[in-house]
């Protein structure tokens, strides 16, 4: 192969459109969240057996990051791409069987289900190791951050759209009406695969038409113990590769804590209110990445990183101010936080993985398997906030409902509420935790 066939170009918008097109299956992934939320409450899940979902779609960048890498050395970056695709469609058809075939809370439809999941999950890993450095063959410099970031915009079209899609399919669709565990009908949510499965056969069909010449496949013979050298040894990589994980971590752990945090910090219960904090946050992302796609082409690198943890800090001091008030706090600092979280955390991710692929492009198979390994810091963070999250709400509890008994009088009739709830909560998960171990999930 020809040194011009090996190094990439800036091409236009429109010869990347295929590539593009897959970021937006590759948001799948994101409706996860989404159907957890109706499975849960079909089957009557406990909250950590329903968390164990979300973990068990990021515990599979664990697993097949590295030998993905390896994998587009011998078949190909597209090729590897075009088998993500397929096992996502895999992964779309099985509820659609499941809610089709299957009798109605039978427990070969939640297998099927979490199978699917699963199947995600694999197909993810797949699609982010090997569509990230596929867009280095026409993308090059520091113009790859903010192509990376655009793409990441295309994504969040997908998690965007699919609450909104199963809520249409829930209160709109009556074919498939089944009774929850609430009591509560709900219609044909399940119609949300059924439109992704249909968007992801487009989505093969564009880029398995499309004509790419890759670059040649990394020097050397590329090994899973040749990966983890290159990881410990470079301190470039390494760090790149923590940003990732953190990068993640806060990603799913707001994802899946905010609406909590809302909530217990209000006293308010779950209303269409709290739930909307992950719709904020989700547009505070795609803003955020718009606005990255087309600041980063005209800055380094080096300076978005610096913008991003400004707005990251911020986020953070907005967060702690709201969860410090004891009484009353502030509810517009909480969707401030929400908001800064979200816009400032979109970059974060195309920006350390475009500069490590950058800073080693002999061997950017290998570090697109490393870096998108560090997705596991999905997997990781959820827990940790959900404990810190418990141990928090224990500890307010307690200091003004035990220290201080006539301040506590003088809340607010919600707020005594929420605290007598928490209360409760705690006592019933303690005497779960005597009976067995089934709460050792995500919170």
């Amino acid at each position: 192969m020809s040194n011009e066939t090996t190094k990439p170009v800036n091409a236009g918008f429109a010869k990347i459109l295929p590539v593009m097109f897959a970021f937006f299956v590759m948001g799948f992934v994101d409706l996860v969240g989404t159907a957890t939320n109706y499975v849960k409450a079909e089957f009557g899940l406990a909250d950590g057996t329903a968390n164990l979902f979300t973990t068990m779609v990021f515990f599979w960048f664990l697993i097949f990051s590295v030998p993905t890498g390896i994998l587009m050395n011998k078949i190909g970056r597209r090729k590897t791409v075009l088998w993500s695709i397929l096992v996502t469609l895999v992964a779309m058809a099985l509820p659609i069987i499941a809610y089709l075939l299957c009798p109605m809370k039978s427990t070969v439809q939640l297998v099927l289900i979490v199978i699917s999941f699963a199947f995600l999950g694999i197909g993810n890993t797949l699609m982010q190791v090997s569509l990230n450095p596929l867009l280095t063959v026409f993308v090059k410099g520091d113009k790859l951050a903010s192509t990376l970031t655009l793409g990441q915009f295309v994504k969040a079209f997908a998690s965007l759209f699919a609450p909104w899609i199963a809520m249409w399919g829930a209160n709109s669709i009556s074919a498939f009406t089944y009774t929850n565990a609430d009591g509560k009908q709900v219609g044909m949510w399940w119609i949300l695969f059924v439109i992704y499965f249909i968007v992801g056969i487009l989505g093969y069909v564009l880029l398995a038409f499309d004509k790419i010449e890759e670059p040649a496949p990394d020097a050397g013979t590329t090994t899973i113990g040749r990966c983890f050298k290159l990881l410990f040894s470079d301190r470039i990589v390494l760090l790149c590769f923590l940003g990732i994980v953190a990068h993640v971590g806060v990603d799913v752990a707001i994802n899946a804590q905010a609406p909590r945090i809302l909530t217990e910090h209000t006293g308010d219960t779950f209303t269409a209110i709290a739930s909307s904090a992950t719709m904020v946050y989700f547009v505070a992302r795609m803003i955020g990445c718009f606005t990255g796609g087309i600041v980063l082409q005209k800055i380094s690198n080096k300076l978005g990183v610096r913008i991003c943890g400004v707005i990251m800090t911020l986020s953070a001091i907005c967060f702690a101010i709201f969860t410090l008030v004891p009484t009353n706090p502030p509810v517009w600092l909480f969707w401030v936080a929400v908001a800064l979280v979200g816009f400032g955390n979109s970059n974060v991710f195309s920006l350390f993985l475009s500069h490590a692929l950058m800073y080693r492009p002999d061997r950017q198979n290998e570090i697109s398997g490393l870096m998108l390994m560090g997705l596991i810091g999905g997997a990781i963070f959820p827990p940790i906030m959900g404990a810190a999250a418990d141990v928090a709400g224990q500890t307010r509890a307690e200091s003004v409902g035990r220290r201080h008994p006539r301040e506590a009088h003088r809340l607010p009739l919600r707020t005594r509420r929420r605290l007598r709830l928490q209360g409760a909560r705690k006592r019933q998960e303690t005497r779960g935790s005597l009976i067995g171990s089934r709460h050792f999930g995500a919170d």
